[in-house]
């Protein structure tokens, strides 16, 4: 992307999260949905579709631009970034490195210009370790001179976006338990098709407006055009491709929720009194504030770093699950700091900064929890000696 045209879209995304978004939070987090105004102008911005390739209707941005993005995206509420980050991120970018390119024909376009796609590959018994994946993807001959194709069978679960998908991506095992991760294959599935279904919204302790379900497959029957690559066993490397790529982009979201913590602390430090003085005034108060700002600025290089080298490819394993470890831990010790600075108000539904608290929980567990990341590191870490 033209840097002159990055700049200009930054400034844009910066200022509608803030004049546009930001004033609609407390409605989002009543209703649990993004009003259809926003989903719209988000469309409009290109904002489905903003890594995918430009050829493809996208705007093609890189690992730094995305990281750039997702810092302002961060400042607000996380649903208004989910309801197009599957898309930009572990769902899109399955096409974009795994699909054939008539794949890639067929759907980019779409996802750029609104559909939505969704990444199925938890399970109730496969969370951070997908090799216990259970849905299983058996051949079955084509009816009445049809191709051969498959059968999907299985649940997944804490889909995100499931109730909005147009398109699935969803993991199933073609081979047996023994091949472990060799034996998981990749289908694209379009919504409606017979025997999907989704089960109802989840009730999550944050980020409302960004729905997750179950997604249930009843004897699904696709053609062998939807196995992603055409090659059966690929799909483990699929995902964990996309998930390195969207780990960055969500530690850098942290940083961004992290700047609007600290700014909501510093801002009530300012104004609220105790004995007649600043809050801001006492020497704890401070503290807490400049731990945050110490961390917050660690986080915010990191994750720049992390990204450059992605972009280079100098490191896209290791330097992703860093800024991911560092960046989601850190943005939940600056909420829970900023609930701190505001004492008892902090603890009050309405308040900003109990809602980021809320939300900031989660990020520490999605795209591989905190744990898995420090199994990627060390075990990379070791590998290289």
């Amino acid at each position: 992307m033209d840097a002159a045209d990055f700049t200009e879209i930054l400034d844009t995304v910066h200022r509608f999260v803030r004049d546009e978004v930001v004033p609609r939070e407390d409605e989002i987090e009543e209703t649990d949905d993004i009003p259809a105004v926003l989903r719209s102008r988000a469309a409009a911005m290109g904002l489905f579709g903003y890594t995918l390739p430009e050829e493809y209707g996208g705007l093609g941005a890189s690992a730094v631009e995305d990281a750039r993005l997702a810092i302002e995206f961060g400042w607000t509420t996380p649903a208004f970034r989910s309801m197009f980050g599957t898309n930009n991120g572990i769902a899109g970018q399955v096409f974009v490195h795994s699909g054939t390119e008539e794949q890639k024909r067929s759907w980019l376009p779409k996802l750029a210009a609104g559909a939505v796609a969704s990444f199925a590959l938890s399970e109730p018994e496969a969370g951070s370790d997908p090799s216990g994946l259970t849905t299983k993807a058996r051949k079955v001959p084509g009816k009445a001179g049809e191709p051969d194709g498959y059968v999907l069978s299985g649940s997944k679960r804490f889909i995100t976006n499931a109730l909005l998908a147009d398109v699935f991506i969803v993991f199933a095992r073609t081979g047996s338990a023994a091949d472990g991760n060799k034996g998981i294959s990749a289908f694209i599935v379009e919504s409606g098709t017979p025997g999907l279904t989704v089960g109802p919204k989840d009730h999550k302790t944050g980020q409302a407006g960004a729905w997750t379900s179950e997604v249930f497959l009843d004897e699904v029957r696709v053609g062998p055009d939807a196995l992603v690559g055409g090659v059966e066993g690929a799909g483990f490397t699929a995902a964990m491709r996309s998930l390195a790529k969207s780990r960055l982009h969500i530690a850098a979201l942290c940083v961004g929720l992290a700047e609007r913590a600290l700014d909501e602390a510093v801002r009530h430090a300012r104004a609220n009194k105790q004995g007649g003085r600043p809050i801001g005034e006492f020497q704890l108060v401070q503290a807490l504030l400049a731990e945050t700002k110490a961390e917050l600025d660690a986080g915010r290089a990191l994750v720049l770093d992390a990204a450059a080298k992605y972009d280079s490819g100098e490191d896209r394993k290791m330097a992703p699950s860093c800024a991911k470890l560092f960046c989601t831990e850190m943005a939940y010790r600056a909420a829970d700091r900023a609930v701190q600075v505001h004492g008892g108000m902090g603890y009050m539904r309405g308040v900003p900064v109990e809602r980021i608290l809320r939300d900031a929980r989660l990020f520490r567990i999605y795209e591989g929890t905190s744990e898995i990341q420090k199994l990627i590191i060390g075990k990379a870490l070791l590998a290289a000696g």
